[in-house]
């Protein structure tokens, strides 16, 4: 005559928490095995004649080849985990039996329960919305080697991470290797909930953040989730976005190429070194390495203090102008942002005046082009992406003169006076908000891509909620 044996879990440790067919379950067994404390938090629904089989941590073996036998006598046996039994639990061991036995005379089957981590997380609100993973520090039975792997590989791709067994009395350093790992991977500000003793009376929850968190308060009966790049907080909630808004504004904007961008900018904020930079500079900085893949110019691109965030409050409050020394600058800035807020955008090169003013004075007809444009727009932004010398004469009469423009974005490229260009315009800036790509590199786009950062910083608030802006 065969037996069952039945496995099953007892949610996070609150009676509501398990479900009905677990306690019917329980409640027809013949024999009921398991831990000694789950053992006792059941004991209650325990059929009176049902046989207790219980022992003490790390005993699990012992209890599961007793379940066999037990179950090859005809018993309906229910072998018994907290949370869920296939997580961590004991089902896996009890399938691994089953798969080597040599016969089919016992019967299995696993009821499901609530995890700890899914209960940590309905506690904290919404954070295992997204693709997600759950990684236990316990190296009892996984090399760490493995399970740092796991780690790299959960921070790199963006998954929402729970952590069970983050912390024991013996296994103290874990858990902070885990934070360093992410911290490679992830921004100081990334969302984090810790949960300790989920739905019981105990119960205690921490929102912070990875770069703040304390590895030490934590221990074997806390559960600590660290959100995804797009995660927030929200009055004690922590959210972590499905994509409906996202996609619903893509329907109807027919964004497509934002969103691919958006995309983009997550993972440049994930390989970006610094992890403290002003809201509006790491706007701008996203912009200059989506536009070049160049990771060098976090080093090298410098944007005076809130230079971006009034850039975009001085052009998007209306009529506003901006002075490119080349076309290919102008041809680079969004059209319908210049359309939207009225912003005027003016090219002086192709300027009759500008031959005749070159030849008078002996100079080139990219410092004519800004003498006049000077003139004409003193408080315009002036945008150089490509000719140091129309730099230089911005720098000149900032130092020698009144001149006092909305701000400077220099980024010309090239081998001459370009690096002494960027030097005059720093040297002459004074309270004048500027940005700049120091050294040799630069460009059209580059200029062009800062100011379309200017005049998008609100979408900041979108990308990244709570974290930029």
């Amino acid at each position: 005559m065969s037996g069952k044996i039945t496995v099953v879990g007892l949610g996070p440790g609150n009676e509501r928490m398990i479900t009905p067919a677990v306690t019917e379950a329980i409640t027809a067994a013949d024999v009921v095995v398991g831990y000694c404390g789950y053992m006792a938090f059941i004991e209650h629904i325990i059929p009176g004649q049902a046989v207790r089989i219980s022992s003490g941590m790390t005993q699990e073996v012992r209890r599961a080849e007793k379940a066999f036998v037990l179950a090859r006598e005809g018993k309906s046996v229910v072998v018994v985990s907290s949370g869920d039994a296939g997580i961590y639990g004991m089902a896996p061991l009890i399938m691994e039996m089953y798969a080597k036995a040599e016969s089919d005379d016992v019967d299995v089957e696993v009821l499901p329960g609530i995890s700890a981590f899914q209960a940590a997380a309905a506690r904290l609100g919404a954070p295992i919305s997204h693709d997600f993973c759950v990684i236990s520090l316990s190296d009892l039975m996984t090399p760490w080697e493995k399970i740092e792997a796991r780690i790299n590989a959960a921070a790199s791709a963006d998954f929402v991470t729970a952590v069970y067994n983050p912390k024991s009395r013996d296994r103290f350093w874990q858990i902070h290797r885990f934070r360093e790992i992410f911290l490679q991977k992830r921004v100081p500000e990334t969302p984090v909930g810790i949960v300790r003793n989920v739905d019981r009376d105990s119960e205690s929850v921490v929102l912070t953040t990875l770069g703040e968190f304390d590895p030490d308060s934590l221990d074997m009966f806390s559960v600590m989730l660290v959100g995804n790049d797009s995660t927030f907080f929200s009055r004690n909630r922590m959210i972590t976005p499905r994509g409906y808004f996202d996609r619903q504004r893509a329907e109807e904007n027919k964004t497509v190429g934002q969103s691919i961008m958006n995309g983009s900018f997550r993972k440049i904020v994930g390989m970006l070194k610094k992890r403290d930079l002003a809201p509006d500079h790491a706007w701008a900085l996203m912009h200059v390495i989506h536009t070049t893949a160049d990771f060098e110019l976090e080093n090298l691109f410098h944007t005076s203090p809130g230079a971006v965030e009034r850039w975009f409050h001085g052009l998007t409050a209306g009529g506003a102008v901006i002075v490119t020394d080349v076309t290919m600058v102008q041809s680079g800035i969004r059209k319908a942002a210049l359309k939207k807020y009225g912003i005027t955008v003016c090219c002086y090169l192709s300027d009759p005046r500008v031959p005749e003013m070159a030849a008078k004075h002996g100079i080139t007809r990219s410092q004519a082009g800004i003498r006049l444009a000077a003139g004409e727009h003193p408080d315009a932004l002036f945008v150089v992406g490509n000719a140091p010398t129309a730099l230089m004469e911005l720098a000149s009469l900032l130092n020698r003169t009144d001149f006092s423009p909305m701000g400077v974005i220099g980024a010309p490229v090239g081998f001459v006076n370009v690096v002494e260009s960027k030097h005059r315009l720093n040297a002459a800036a004074g309270s004048i908000p500027i940005a700049v790509t120091e050294g040799r590199k630069g460009g059209s786009s580059i200029a062009a891509t800062i100011v379309n950062a200017a005049l998008s910083f609100d979408d900041a608030v979108e990308m990244f909620p709570g974290r930029y802006v």
